[in-house]
């Protein structure tokens, strides 16, 4: 048998698809398949959903002639695939590393993404302004949005396919559903009717069937349009998306090549409203480590591709996370109002955990952040105890239902803040880098930031304890750093910071887990002979005022450090300072927080380095306060 020739390495764009027979797609979706399997296994990143769309990657760039025809990936983290068929191949060993490809769509990066996202359920939203820009000046080309079920349980979803069939005649939406599987048979006729009703005939013979209707008494006319609509609906499961003006196509095999063109060539004809396209994927699908793991290899270290075994460093102390997790279960073992909600993120929340030891108090409710928060406020305004955890970057999708279902209502619910901070890879559309001055601009907003695991399990206690208003309470993502864990944490007094290390010169007020810098920093300042006083905040709301305006009368200079976009702790302690006429007595100020731009994807030491948030940039901060070492200090800071 002669041997198989590559394609990969014929296709430098998506055009080079454009010839090739379904036999070549097939084995061109293998090419690709087995290129995203090795390009993240020397990288890591998101690995299973890739996977399971890799037919449907082949299938949309041989089928639509991008980038003039709009691709639009929802969340982008199964984009892999489509990087490599567009251009980026020769880069895919640079995901997610310093100066590399992103690990999602991204505008600057490539013409073939016309979008970028890595949030989920904006994809249709986007797609409809792209269709009414193109309507809007009379062009033809296609617009197509790719979402995944786990998107479709965002309002943002409905919200748009609402307003679809208002705004205009085509539109393709590719349902990606990779949460269902399809016995054969079942798979089979689905794939024969998705064809037959998604092509020229049918739409002829039912157009025809509308027509003898529309003579019909009305009556019968409205018999017509049901029977033929749910009957079509019981067989492909399309009632609900028709109802919003869609023409629903599926439920198909998204690994069936032949299948998948076919269908998507007569969706692409379909000219007198949007069409909604039902692709079943497996997750992880073509690599058997990832198709037998219970998360299909979501998002994986570098791993060896023959075992499938990730390299994870060792541990030397417990995930921020697990800690968060384990307090909350003390907690709730002592106090059965206790209860939880996570936004479809229970494993990367720590709630699988308290899942386990309590499913009955355990609530979680799908990629739906402002859902998640209202539903926390009920829980609340009638007696419960509600955390919510929720990472700080999709927290901001909730933020008006913070504002106007909790805050104003000033009821306890406990937002737990994880991935507060840099989060490294993932990058920019990930980082928590403003819940600080979102969170803390609210009245009555308790605002905690743990300093170690500790100080977390603290907190967890604290807001358990806070009983007559909203708290909320941050820490990153990554480990503790490894000290002594109580039994069972107390409650710290609202509002009180502590003095960890007492000095003369300067003092260094922390806000988070950059304290383990700060102390670092202090040690350094000490060598140069610069006695530095260091204290952990513990609240921007309330704040210590007592504990700010001693540090501004025994020091020359005062410096603050926060994990978080300018507006956050810093700016609370010079509102303070300023209300207490501590600044007319010379004061030296200065407000250590993340730059103001997006920081690109890095290792996080690298980023906190950048940002002059390690220790050498504190203690280059505290010598520009003090006067000192002006030049060195300005050269680091360049």
């Amino acid at each position: 048998m002669a041997p198989v020739t590559p394609l990969l390495d014929t296709v430098a764009t998506p055009a080079d698809t454009r010839a090739f027979s379904v036999a070549q797609l097939r084995q061109l979706a293998d090419e690709v398949r087995a290129e995203t399997i090795d390009a993240v296994s020397q990288t890591g990143g998101h690995l299973g959903a890739g996977l399971g769309v890799v037919e449907l990657t082949v299938a949309l760039h041989h089928v639509f002639e991008t980038p003039r025809d709009i691709l639009i990936w929802d969340v982008g983290h199964q984009a892999y695939p489509h990087k490599i068929l567009t251009g980026r191949r020769d880069r895919m060993h640079t995901l997610r590393q310093a100066g590399g490809l992103s690990g999602f769509t991204r505008r600057v990066e490539s013409e073939y993404d016309p979008f970028g996202a890595a949030h989920a359920a904006t994809s249709i939203s986007a797609a409809l302004g792209f269709c009414a820009a193109r309507d809007r000046e009379g062009r033809d080309n296609k617009v197509v949005a790719v979402i995944g079920d786990g998107s479709m349980s965002a309002g943002m979803a409905y919200e748009a396919m609402n307003n679809a069939a208002e705004t205009t005649k085509q539109l393709i939406v590719v349902l990606n559903d990779n949460d269902m599987s399809i016995a054969p048979p079942v798979g089979g006729m689905s794939a024969y009717m998705a064809r037959l009703v998604s092509g020229g005939g049918y739409r002829s013979i039912r157009k025809l069937g509308k027509s003898v209707a529309g003579a019909l008494p009305k009556p019968l006319k409205e018999a017509a349009r049901k029977a033929e609509e749910y009957a079509r609906g019981m067989v492909t499961g399309g009632t609900f998306f028709e109802e919003l003006g869609f023409f629903y196509v599926g439920p198909i095999d998204g690994h069936d090549m032949d299948a998948l063109v076919h269908v998507l060539k007569n969706a692409r004809e379909i000219a007198d409203r949007p069409v909604l396209v039902h692709v079943v994927t497996q997750k992880g699908k073509g690599y058997a480590p990832a198709e037998s793991a219970e998360d299909k290899h979501h998002a994986v270290a570098r791993f060896d591709v023959v075992t499938g075994q990730q390299a994870r460093g060792q541990a030397t102390a417990p995930s921020y996370t697990k800690v968060f997790a384990q307090e909350l279960i003390k907690q709730a073992e002592r106090d059965p109002k206790i209860v939880a909600i996570t936004a479809a993120m229970p494993s990367g929340t720590g709630l699988d955990l308290f899942g386990q030891r309590f499913p009955e108090r355990t609530f979680d409710v799908g990629i739906a952040e402002q859902h998640a928060v209202t539903f926390a406020a009920g829980l609340a305004a009638d007696g419960m105890k509600p955390f919510a955890a929720i990472y700080s970057t999709f927290l901001q999708r909730g933020y008006d239902q913070v504002v106007h279902d909790v805050a104003i209502q000033r009821l306890p619910v406990r937002f737990a803040m994880d991935r507060a901070g840099l989060v490294g890879a993932d990058g920019p559309t990930h980082a928590g880098s403003f819940d600080i001055g979102f969170m803390g601009a609210l009245p009555g907003m308790v605002l905690m930031a743990a300093a170690d695991e500790a100080e977390l399990a603290r907190m967890v206690a604290t807001a358990v304890a806070i009983d007559d208003r909203p708290s909320a309470f941050r820490y990153p993502r990554g480990e503790g750093l490894g000290v002594a864990m109580p039994d069972i944490a107390e409650p710290l007094e609202i509002g009180r910071g502590r003095i960890v290390r007492e000095g003369t010169a300067v003092a260094i007020l922390s806000f988070g887990a950059r304290l383990g810098e700060t102390l670092k920093a202090a040690d350094m300042l000490a060598a140069r002979g610069l006695s530095a006083t260091v204290a952990d905040a513990r609240f921007a709301k309330p704040l210590d005022v007592d504990l700010i305006l001693r540090l501004a009368r025994e020091h020359e200079a005062l410096i603050t450090v926060e994990e978080g976009a300018m507006g956050g702790f810093g700016a609370f302690v010079l509102q303070a300072l300023a209300t207490h006429g501590a600044l007319d007595r010379g004061l030296r100020v200065r407000t250590l927080v993340l730059p103001d731009v997006f920081q690109e994807h890095d290792k996080p030491e690298v980023m906190y380095a950048e940002a002059g948030l390690d220790a050498e940039g504190i203690v280059a901060t505290a010598l520009v306060a003090l006067g000192i070492d002006n030049v060195a200090a300005a050269g680091r800071r360049a």
